[in-house]
Order: C-alpha cells, then structure tokens, then sequence
C-alpha cells in the first residue's frame, strides 16, 4: 500500500512526531473523561457512532495501516477487531453494520482503552527503533492517522451531543456556560473582484498536511461577490421562524421542502418548541439553555442554510468565494477562533469588529457553502487502501468550511472541504451569507 501523497518529513525529527502522536491520542481520552461508560455505549442513530467505538476505531487505523505493515512479527491486539472496528475500507475486509454499533456492548470501554495503550506503546516503539528510510514512509501514515482521529475527536462530541439530547433531563457534558452578554455586530458587505484565482491545497499557506480532495492546486474562475461580515445568529433565524419560513414552500428547495414535509421541521435541531418565539431554549453540551440570539446558528441542514439565504434576498458562497475570502485574512500564527481547545463547545458570539475583512470565518460552526463535493480537475485519490478516504463519497454530499467549535485548531486550514449530504443537522453547521457584486 503505497503511502499518502503528504509533504515530505526528511527534516522533521522523530521526537517532534512521536510528541505530536501522544498529544493527539491522549486529547482524544481527555474528551470522554466527562463520560461514564455508559455514555460511551450510546449510538442514537445510524449516522452516530458510540464514543467507545470512535476510541477503537482510531486505534484499529493505527493497528491496521501502520503496524501490520511495519512492525516486525505483528499480531493483532484481538483479531476479531478488525470487523468490528473498520468503518468503510472495504479493501480491509468485513465491517459490522455501521447502525448497529451500540450493540456491541463487548469488548468493555476499559479494554477499548487497553487496546488504545497497547496500540500507542506499539507505534511509538516503531518510531524509536526505525531508520531514516522507513521513517519516509512511516511518518506519512502516522500523520494521516493523527488527522483521521482528530476528525473522529469532532465527531465523538457532536455524537454524544445527540445521543444525550434524548434524555428527558437534559445531562451537561461540560458545566462552564461560555455565553456573556455580547450586543450583536451589525452585518457589513465585503467585496472580492475574483477574476482567476488559484485555489486548492498550498503547501507555504496551509501547512505540511492536506487530505486528498483539497488536491490539486488549479484555477478556477470566480465573479465578482460579496461576502457577509459575520455568521448568521439565531435572532436572524427567530426572525426567520416567525416570518413562517418553515411553512413557506417558495424559500426551499424541492428535495428540502419534501425534508420539511416528511419530518414536519419547524425549528433547527436541539430547539424547543415554544409560544413566545424570544423564549426558544435548546440543547447544548452545557444541557438546556436559553437561545441567545446573538449567537451564531448552529445544527442547520444545507436545506435549512438555503432557504434561510433565500428569505434574506442572498445566497450560500460557493467554496471557491469561501476559500477565495478566507486566504485575505490577516496573517497569524495558526488559526485564530473558537475551537475544542477553547473547551467552550459552543459557538460564541462575534465580539470584535471585523476591521475589513470578515470574523469567525475559522472555528464556532462549519459553513455551508452552495457547492456540490466534486474532484478538483486533476484529481486522483491516494493509492492503495487509503485511497478509500474520500474520493468514494463524491456523490450528494455539499462543501462546508472553516471548522467548528469542535474542531482541533491544528486540524483546520482554508483548503479544508468538509462534507455531508443535505439533510445532515447534528454537526456544528451554519452559514454565512454571500451576494453577487
């Protein structure tokens, strides 16, 4: 299995990956020490997964891709893992059926945590004892694997988020409500020429790793726009839900006004229904709380995202005018937002001006853009079994961008294509409105 094509680590020592290894791994188990083991058996629906199999699953990357390939002599922790634990490599072999995780109530949480141990000792013995040869091809899969369980990081709380949802007394996953009082900023236009652009992963701007579909680098044309100054917040959206935009079929589009139907949606996800439209509460991973309409919206399906711009006469930016717009940003060191570090797991609401340029284009809520996850002209996956990571899913799924307040801060950059299919709600999604010069 050839490696991944990833920025080349002859200059970057061992130590420093071996210290990025363990950082990274011992995140993901801070992240569930608010959990019992309980908690971690829960799965609330079939695109949700456990928390105790987002732990394995990480780890079973590691074993599979990196360890049976390298390690002298290897042998699995427990061989019945690797069905258990593969998520979508059919290359590998048999995988459970992904709705039925929160079955499989064996192995316990505490050895999906000896398997994690195990599997962390054998990968760092690896890096110990290679040389410089298989180090070229070593790093480049251990840097893939790191940014693989980051994504898993994302979704192991917006998954237990929803499978939490569920109980009538509204549990806290954190106690600190990250809300103070913040007067909204009023929404301002920033004008791009566009003209032909490059646009795609690039190595100087984004760093030294990209995921395939941010490649190649090509251009692309892009006409004249604007781009909204903030996030949508969920005032605008009150405003939205009290101008019956939920019941108004001429704001959606087909397949969305058939979703509304079908699902009788009248709010975004996790809010309360109530009669006084100031008074909505929602769920949170601080339990219930009140809607604070300065705050950006999160949990909005595309459908939702679009019929939204459609109501306030704008549009979705394409991720072209997204990444295009994010790339004239102030120059800092790393991404400046709200992210998992901040330990807010909220969004929170834009509390300084934009000084020309747009605010929380990077972390609170990933943003919908109007663009179809297609390749990029020129295009080819990573060979071998890897090669399974994303090109496959180039099919009725849209582009998000920017990240969210789950997000790993060193995991987000502008070339960053997220994706899900239009009826996706229980990720941090929202939107930023966009408009043609």
């Amino acid at each position: 299995m050839p490696s991944p094509h990833i920025a080349p680590h002859d200059d970057a020592p061992i130590p420093a990956l071996a210290e990025h290894f363990q950082r990274v791994r011992g995140q993901t188990e801070r992240l569930i020490q608010p959990l019992s083991a309980e908690d971690c058996q829960l799965q609330s629906m079939p695109d949700a997964s456990p928390a105790k199999w987002h732990l394995a699953h990480v780890s079973w990357f590691f074993e599979t891709f990196v360890l049976e390939r390298f390690e002298t002599d290897f042998k699995p922790f427990d061989a019945g893992f690797r069905v258990l634990f593969n998520s979508y490599y059919n290359g590998v072999g048999d995988k459970y059926p992904r709705p039925q995780r929160g079955l499989i109530s064996r192995p316990s949480l505490q050895e999906v945590l000896d398997y994690r141990a195990q599997v962390n000792a054998r990968v760092l013995n690896l890096l110990a004892t290679t040389n410089k040869t298989l180090y070229r091809e070593l790093a480049p899969l251990i840097t893939l694997g790191l940014h693989h369980e980051q994504q898993h990081q994302e979704l192991l709380l917006t998954d237990i988020k929803h499978a939490l949802s569920f109980n009538p007394q509204g549990p806290a996953y954190a106690r600190r409500w990250p809300l103070a009082g913040i007067h909204p900023q009023p929404v301002r236009w920033h004008g791009y020429a566009g003209g032909l652009v490059r646009h795609g992963f690039e190595a100087e701007q984004d760093g030294m790793f990209a995921f395939d579909n941010e490649t190649p680098r090509h251009p692309a044309y892009i006409a004249p726009f604007e781009l909204a100054s903030r996030l949508v917040t969920n005032g605008e959206m009150m405003a939205f839900i009290a101008d019956h935009g939920y019941q108004r079929p001429e704001l959606w589009l087909s397949l969305g006004w058939d979703w509304v139907q079908a699902g009788q949606h009248r709010l975004p996800l996790y809010w309360l229904d109530h009669a006084h439209h100031k008074d909505y509460r929602h769920f949170t991973l601080q339990g219930l709380a009140a809607v604070d309409p300065n705050t950006p919206v999160c949990h909005l399906s595309y459908f939702e995202a679009d019929a939204f711009a459609r109501w306030a006469g704008a549009r979705l930016p394409t991720e072209f005018e997204w990444e295009l717009a994010a790339r004239t940003l102030p120059a800092s060191e790393g991404p400046a937002g709200n992210f998992v570090e901040n330990a807010a797991y909220h969004p929170l609401p834009q509390q300084e001006p934009g000084h020309g340029a747009p605010t929380q284009m990077l972390g609170d809520v990933w943003e919908w853009t109007q663009s179809n996850y297609n390749p990029y002209p020129g295009y080819k996956p990573w060979e071998g079994l890897v090669g399974e990571y994303n090109g496959k899913f180039m099919c009725n799924q849209f582009v998000l961008r920017g990240g969210s307040c789950a997000t790993p801060r060193s995991h987000i950059r502008a070339s960053y294509r997220n994706f899900f299919p239009p009826d996706a709600q229980w990720q941090f999604s929202g939107l930023r409105l966009a408009r043609d010069a």
